[in-house]
């Protein structure tokens, strides 16, 4: 198992199934696992984002700590901001593919609907010779499409 991996669940471990945040401090963890914080920054970035249904507070100063937010679904903040925000004016196959499938991990979703989005939004499916940059912005339009649907059947 990689290091992000093990920080990754190390921190999820931390939440009871009540809870809807936690609290740390960066240089504990990173002393924690013997890596640098910017180890810690990386695993914070890429595994709590918004995207991935959390939310990241940094707190500088008097020893500092990371408040981490699990975003509830039931009050439709997430998805809102998904809609409105996240997906924006492009989002690349990658991205939409991570959106999606976390839908579907968040039960807002099925499996299957969120493979379906993703072979929408896939390469293969803006196979056409035009430059990235469209595809990108196609994407977009037809992800916040799919997302606006979802929410109205929601």
């Amino acid at each position: 198992m990689r290091l992000s991996d093990m920080i990754e669940e190390f921190i999820k471990e931390l939440w009871d199934t009540e809870e809807t945040q936690v609290e740390l401090k960066r240089n504990e963890l990173a002393e924690y696992f013997s890596c640098a914080p910017s180890q810690i920054n990386y695993v914070l970035s890429t595994r709590f984002s918004p995207d991935h249904g959390y939310a990241v507070e940094s707190f500088r100063g008097g020893g500092g700590f990371i408040r981490i937010i699990r975003l509830k679904e039931e009050d439709g903040k997430h998805l809102n901001y998904l809609v409105n925000e996240r997906v924006g004016e492009a989002i690349s196959a990658q991205e939409a593919r991570i959106l999606c499938l976390q839908l579907a991990r968040q039960g807002r979703i099925t499996k299957e609907t969120a493979d379906v989005m993703v072979a929408a939004t896939s390469p293969q499916a803006l196979c056409v010779p035009i430059p990235e940059a469209l595809k990108d912005a196609i994407r977009a339009k037809t992800l916040r499409s799919m997302l606006l649907q979802i929410a109205q059947q929601g």
